[in-house]
């Protein structure tokens, strides 16, 4: 492992079993934790959260570039979503063909019809990178994607660097203890939440979260949660009888989410309430796959920072090839183009969570069965970034202790609120690294394929 972890430790089978159970102690202690069921009707179990034995190396410099850019990435996507146009021109093919998309998109048009109830937006975003290794063994960072809906695991990364630099002293790496930097993206969520229930003004509501009937996400998120059970609207919104200044949406970003007609009702009855949203309605489609390849065209992110080069350098630096599938010359090219070479590429549909991709030959069998349809203009197509495969173990709960080939993923935390005009906090609040085994293209933490993670600067 370069400027890692020695390999003399790394093949001490010994002492690696030895380090592998003080780190589960110390994963425990610290509360890197998850709920399980090991059966269905099995009573609910709470164990230590998948997790690296060691910390990856991340170059400084890439780091430290995916920090800096972050309060850009937050002020593009709110000026996105005030910009109605922008979004139906961008969305447009995709709401002909995706019936999920679309209705989203219908309750974005009702709202815009019937006027925003509320001027304070607030945004917990997460822009997640990769490092793609170049033939001279640089590495350069590329967007995967950006999450205005859920950006989890803020508070489980808040917890990790301890567990690592135990980890690394008894591993009698002490210097590699020290490059393991300071992280609480947990804090910095809550600031911003803390602050959109300061400016609502009213000190009897209360943050309301939206969540799973059965929450699967590991914890804690970051917050006490409220878990809803009946929600009614006078102009102000009112959860148990109790005010809402903010509703958080940890459930709504799939279509799986919306099983009835009552829950698309519900959904806009939250968007036109006086509570703040997060995200509202356009700044969840400001985070859609669609938006992502319609800002890497040329002169599209000019449109949003004029006579500002630089903050468009910064940005445009970290996108990878996006190319578009609308029916069309610039289409048709992009589809020979995946099919001459699918292994070059990844075909995005318009959906979150993690294990929607599709790649390598499975390219070829969508695009064949959709290339002269307009089905296919509901996914992009991305450049498929290669990083360098890094050593370790990945600690899971009755899993093996064996050595991976592993990839990492950097994700890292923003936050925003604006009032009116006015932007009252735009902050870069902390960092998620987030690894797997290289034999899996796709899919986090929260689908049981990557593991928590933290970078050791070098």
């Amino acid at each position: 492992m370069a400027q890692g972890i020695p390999d003399k430790i790394m093949s001490n089978t010994t002492l690696i079993k030895d380090l592998a159970d003080v780190a589960k102690d110390a994963a425990l202690l610290q509360g890197v934790l998850m709920r399980i069921h090991e059966t269905p009707n099995s009573s609910e179990l709470v164990t230590y959260a998948p997790f690296t034995l060691f910390p990856t190396p991340v170059p400084k410099a890439v780091f430290f570039q995916a920090l800096a850019v972050q309060t850009h990435y937050n002020t593009l996507v709110d000026k996105i979503s005030q910009d109605p146009d922008f979004l139906e021109e961008a969305l447009a093919s995709t709401i002909a063909v995706d019936d999920f998309t679309a209705r989203l998109f219908r309750i974005h048009q009702q709202i815009l019809k019937e006027g925003r109830s509320q001027s304070i937006v607030l945004g917990l975003n997460r822009s997640d990178y990769m490092l793609d290794q170049g033939d001279d063994g640089s590495s350069s960072l590329k967007q995967i994607e950006i999450n205005t809906f859920a950006a989890s695991f803020g508070g489980l990364s808040s917890r990790t660097p301890d567990v690592h630099r135990h980890v690394l002293k008894v591993a009698g790496q002490l210097e590699e203890s020290r490059r393991i930097l300071d992280n609480n993206p947990a804090a910095g969520l809550a600031k911003a939440v803390a602050k959109a229930w300061e400016l609502y003004g009213s000190e009897r509501a209360v943050v309301m979260f939206l969540v799973e009937e059965v929450p699967r996400k590991p914890f804690p998120i970051c917050f006490s949660q409220h878990f809803v059970l009946n929600v009614h609207l006078y102009d102000s919104l009112f959860s148990d009888d109790q005010e809402v200044a903010v509703v958080y949406f940890r459930n709504g970003y799939m279509p799986e989410n919306y099983i009835s007609e009552k829950t698309w009702d519900a959904r806009l009855l939250m968007e036109r309430s006086l509570a703040v949203k997060c995200p509202d309605i356009s700044t969840h489609l400001a985070g859609t796959k669609k938006v992502q390849q319609v800002l890497a065209s040329p002169g599209v992110l000019e449109k949003f920072f004029p006579d500002q080069p630089q903050i468009v350098e910064q940005i445009r630096a970290t996108f990878a090839g996006l190319y578009t599938l609308d029916m069309g010359p610039e289409g048709e090219k992009t589809v020979a183009m995946a099919l001459a070479a699918p292994d070059r590429f990844v075909l995005k549909p318009q959906r979150e969570g993690g294990g929607n991709n599709i790649y390598g030959s499975e390219i070829c069998q969508v695009l064949q069965g959709v290339k002269e349809s307009t089905e296919r203009m509901a996914y992009i197509l991305m450049d498929k970034i290669h990083p360098n495969p890094v050593q370790n173990y990945l600690l899971r709960r009755d899993g093996p202790l064996k050595i991976s080939n592993c990839l990492s993923e950097l994700g890292v935390f923003g936050t925003y609120v604006r009032q009116g005009k006015d932007m009252v906090m735009n902050e870069c609040v902390g960092h998620l690294l987030r690894t797997k085994s290289s034999e899996h293209s796709d899919g986090g933490v929260a689908a049981g394929v990557a593991v928590l993670d933290n970078p050791l600067l070098v």
